[in-house]
């Protein structure tokens, strides 16, 4: 009995990350299909898994959905054709003559784009695999370097050799993810400041999750909160002195009195909602970002 009420739980918190693992999933692998069995995948393997010692579940997640997607493309014996006829085997653009999937268009509205998807159908696994959870969902480069089986500074030069070929085989595409990821940021961030607690609820996924280092909690943020009310009530009336800017090219924001950066805020932006907030104080890790404030 109490082994089910433990695998409730599990299923619970789970489900709790699902909409996050999906999106990394999908953007790795260009296909829904695909990305659903990754996901499912990824949940066989944390019922099987005593996680009691797990001190971040939803890492812990991101790095086996990472792995597995990694272990998908390599197994992989034929690319992609840059093709609508390939994309629609994908599930991406519907097949001549189907209905269309209300998600399959939501998919193609989405911040990746068709376009960047098969940009990205062009890099190397690992190199996908670093832009991916980098840049798209601000994973630090310590975390990624184990996924791919690299150090850091490894993860970083493939992050960094896969951006320079999506900006340039993709700008507008690229351009256009940015300036969608700026539009939801700083709609957090007005709503925070002027305390607009509905706007709040408009721009956070009813799942997103918040989570603080280790300094950002003794600085007094909450260590972790889960769910857009509980967020969203954590954030009413705050972030006055927060702005805009690029955490290693990619849209967040930070606290920087009197020009210092004292906290970076990364999110993770799912279908034009947050998802994830972390916020990083510890100043060995912000010493390690390339930051630039973005002008209102």
């Amino acid at each position: 009995m109490q082994e089910m009420r433990d695998q409730d739980r599990l299923a619970e918190r789970f489900e709790q990350d699902r909409g996050r693992l999906r999106g990394v999933a999908l953007r790795m692998l260009g296909s829904t299909a695909e990305a659903d069995d990754a996901v499912q995948e990824a949940w066989l393997r944390l019922s099987r898994t005593d996680v009691s010692e797990v001190g971040n579940l939803s890492g812990w997640l991101t790095t086996v959905v990472g792995r597995i997607c990694l272990d998908m493309l390599r197994s992989r014996t034929t690319r992609r054709e840059d093709s609508l006829d390939d994309a629609a085997e994908t599930g991406l653009v519907p097949a001549e003559g189907a209905t269309p999937d209300p998600e399959q268009e939501a998919l193609l509205a989405d911040s990746v784009g068709l376009a960047l998807l098969v940009v990205l159908d062009t890099l190397a696994p690992a190199e996908r695999l670093a832009f991916v959870l980098h840049d798209m969902f601000a994973v630090p480069f310590d975390e990624v370097a184990p996924v791919i089986g690299k150090s850091p500074d490894a993860a970083r030069q493939l992050a960094s050799r896969a951006r320079r070929r999506v900006q340039g085989l993709a700008p507008d595409a690229a351009e256009a993810d940015q300036a969608r990821r700026r539009e939801v940021v700083e709609a957090f961030l007005s709503a925070a400041r002027e305390g607009r607690f509905e706007a709040l609820l408009a721009v956070l996924d009813p799942d997103v999750v918040m989570r603080s280092d280790a300094l950002a909690v003794k600085m007094g943020s909450a260590a972790e909160a889960h769910g857009s009310r509980t967020v969203a009530g954590y954030w009413s009336g705050k972030a006055a002195e927060a702005r805009a800017a690029l955490l290693d090219s990619v849209v967040g924001a930070v606290w920087a009195p009197g020009g210092k950066v004292r906290v970076a805020l990364s999110f993770t932006v799912v279908d034009g909602r947050i998802t994830a907030i972390d916020l990083t104080a510890d100043r060995a890790a912000l010493a390690d970002l390339d930051v630039e404030i973005l002008s209102a």
